[in-house]
């Protein structure tokens, strides 16, 4: 049995199912909004390329299956394409996406991007429903000389109660506050033999192996946490997971907007961010750790994979859904843009003006797809900078 569960092909898997579930209910989004406004629908696409099943709805829909399974597509149906094919039987049914209002046009472009917070929402609150949430005292067990936890004052045995007035429940709480605030000050309260006290702490950045034994620049305070002498898990009832769900999607959204607020600001390396190649470099780091433990049973090891791989496709799903709300062309939150200034103005923007934007905007994502691809194969460790 654990020789046909082989890495390579479970994998690949995993990097399918982490794009592909976030990309089709990005579109499925898109879709279903539309729908909603009666917008004719050319095609719902699962994958690129060439088809390899097809299925044509009531509505002159073609749901197709391509070959390569990565992402997908939703085509509506423009004013011209419409006008062609409206008498053909079998065509799309519906209005053309031209003839929508702008609002409506607003809100099929966003619908994308939300469906992509719900999905987030709904894995977040499943996981907690299952797991609950583990509650557990975060103290320093040592300082490293000369790093900012030992020039601010901390020192073993301090408990950490609180980040910036954000009550601390497990040791993640703190990890992802530094993580979050190279060259940012923290604001610490600990708890040192019953007394309470403030400790401001910078975390600076240095490169280092992260989780997943990738080598990139990460901020730290340079403290070594120390087993938890006590541990409380707090189980939750469907409703109390739905709504944890969806403040967990909500402190992830908080913590894109952070993120890229300090990499604007050069607080933070460009790249932290990352791509598909980042993407499918970590699914393929956590499959090995998680998989190579003989000890522990195969069908362990599977369920581990499969939930921690499920938390990732949910942060992944927030970042694809904030990075589309981005006022640039050719994503989301450039065509929110324009049908704007369809609704303010009463007409679309010259074609001159969109057509010089898009120029623009496919620069600038094309300079950004090449950084950040760049970043995710350096910490790949193909040039010798990462770790396998």
């Amino acid at each position: 049995m654990e020789g046909v569960v082989s890495q390579g092909p479970l994998f690949i898997a995993c990097l399918v199912f982490l794009m592909g579930i976030v990309i089709v209910i990005h579109e499925l989004g898109h879709y279903l909004a539309g729908r909603m406004f009666g917008v004719a629908t050319e095609s719902f696409a699962i994958g690129f390329g060439p088809t390899m099943a097809e299925l044509r709805d009531k509505r002159g829909t073609r749901w197709r299956l391509n070959w390569i399974p990565l992402g997908g597509f939703v085509a509506f149906v423009s004013k011209h394409a419409l006008e062609e094919e409206g008498a053909q039987a079998g065509a799309p049914l519906g209005a053309a996406f031209d003839d929508v209002g702008p609002l409506k046009k607003i809100v099929i472009s966003i619908a994308g991007p939300l469906a992509n917070f719900v999905l987030a929402a709904f894995i977040f609150g499943l996981s907690v429903g299952v797991h609950g949430v583990v509650v557990e005292p975060v103290r320093v067990a040592s300082t490293l000389p000369d790093m900012p936890a030992e020039r601010a004052g901390l020192i073993a045995g301090d408990r950490i109660v609180e980040v910036d007035g954000k009550p601390v429940q497990n040791v993640s709480d703190v990890t992802v506050a530094i993580l979050l605030s190279p060259n940012a000050a923290l604001e610490l309260l600990v708890d040192r033999g019953g007394i309470r006290q403030l400790i401001a702490v910078t975390p600076v950045e240095v490169v280092r192996p992260n989780e997943v034994g990738q080598m990139i620049a990460q901020s730290t305070i340079g403290i070594g946490i120390a087993p938890p002498d006590t541990s409380e898990r707090l189980r939750y009832g469907p409703a109390e997971s739905a709504v944890a769900g969806v403040q967990r999607t909500g402190v992830a959204i908080e913590q894109t907007v952070t993120m890229l607020g300090s990499i604007v600001t050069g607080k933070m390396s460009f790249h932290a961010l990352s791509g598909p190649v980042g993407v499918g470099d970590v699914s393929r780091r956590i499959v090995n750790t998680v998989m190579d433990r003989p000890e522990i049973p195969l069908m362990d090891r599977l369920d581990r994979l499969f939930w921690v791989l499920l938390s990732l496709c949910a942060a992944i799903s927030v970042g694809v859904g904030f990075f589309n709300l981005l006022p640039l062309p050719l994503l989301d939150g450039g065509r929110v843009v324009f049908h704007a200034y369809e609704a303010l103005i009463g007409s679309k923007m010259p074609s001159q003006i969109e057509a010089l934007a898009l120029r623009v905007g496919v620069l600038v994502l094309v300079a950004m797809v090449i950084v950040i691809t760049w970043g995710d194969i350096l910490e790949t460790g193909v040039f010798g900078r990462g770790s396998s």
